[in-house]
């Protein structure tokens, strides 16, 4: 698949996909939003790929979306019947949210590098990875409210439930930079590493050791872990018995044992 706005490549069952528009601080317009949930959803079904990396090409990971994008928004008011101006603004919010949407139904975990500026839609994209890393230089903004608009692409959905609501809000009504080290903090990156290079070698040793596991687990864990994010513990361990009483005995825990016995590394299908 060609890209124009993303570098998507995959090496040793591991994919990396870089926003590639530097000059606009890789601001989102829309064929980039469409290439993403288009590489996604790729990257979804193909069996080489075990794990993703996302990051930035140049100085920035992801400055939201472009304001061209925005600004294009207000064609809608040449429409002359408000009931379908107000059907075709919603279905262009809808669609944006897919694109991010299709980051976490991915079945392969998304590891994002974060350098620099993470804003806007850039966060809510940060929010939809399964892991976040950065470099002491970045910093997280939801700077919807400085364009007089709510955030709408799941990072108010979707950060209350990786940090404090309290400190979401805080965000979300002051548009404030939260930086590396209080997102380490507060729980949202796992690791904060020197510089961007450091950050994506460091990046790219855990989604290495992702690569090595049972492809087939790491996808049901995916599913395990986002399920009871938004259900009870009672349901969550239903669900995981449910799974592990029909598939627990597959050929990977044969291959794993038996590599264990013979001490050394196991060997997975995709």
């Amino acid at each position: 698949m060609k890209y124009h706005h993303l570098l998507v490549s995959v090496d040793k069952h591991i994919a990396s996909v870089l926003f590639n528009r530097p000059d606009k601080a890789n601001a989102l317009n829309k064929a980039a939003w469409e290439e993403m949930k288009m590489a996604f959803e790729a990257l979804d079904k193909d069996p080489e790929v075990r794990v993703i990396i996302l990051a930035g090409q140049g100085k920035h990971f992801c400055s939201g979306i472009d304001l061209e994008l925005l600004m294009s928004f207000q064609q809608l008011n040449q429409m002359d019947c408000e009931a379908r101006k107000r059907e075709a603004l919603k279905e262009m919010i809808v669609w944006l949210q897919s694109c991010v949407n299709a980051i976490e139904n991915c079945r392969k975990p998304v590891l994002a590098a974060i350098q620099k500026a993470c804003l806007g839609g850039g966060l809510d994209i940060a929010a939809a990875c399964d892991m976040r890393y950065c470099s002491e230089d970045a910093f997280f903004s939801i700077k919807e409210i400085d364009l007089g608009l709510v955030a709408d692409l799941g990072v108010l959905q979707r950060l209350p439930k990786l940090i404090s609501p309290g400190l979401v809000a805080e965000m979300a009504y002051t548009a404030r930079n939260l930086s590396a080290k209080e997102a380490l903090g507060c729980g949202l990156v796992n690791a904060v590493f020197d510089t961007p290079e450091k950050l994506y070698d460091e990046v790219k040793k855990i989604a290495e050791m992702i690569a090595q596991k049972s492809p087939l687990v790491v996808r049901v864990i995916k599913q395990h872990l986002l399920h009871s994010r938004d259900h009870t513990v009672g349901e969550g361990l239903h669900h995981v018995a449910n799974w592990n009483a029909g598939m627990l005995f597959s050929n990977d825990i044969l291959e794993a044992f038996q590599a264990q016995m013979e001490k050394r590394a196991p060997k997975f299908k995709n």
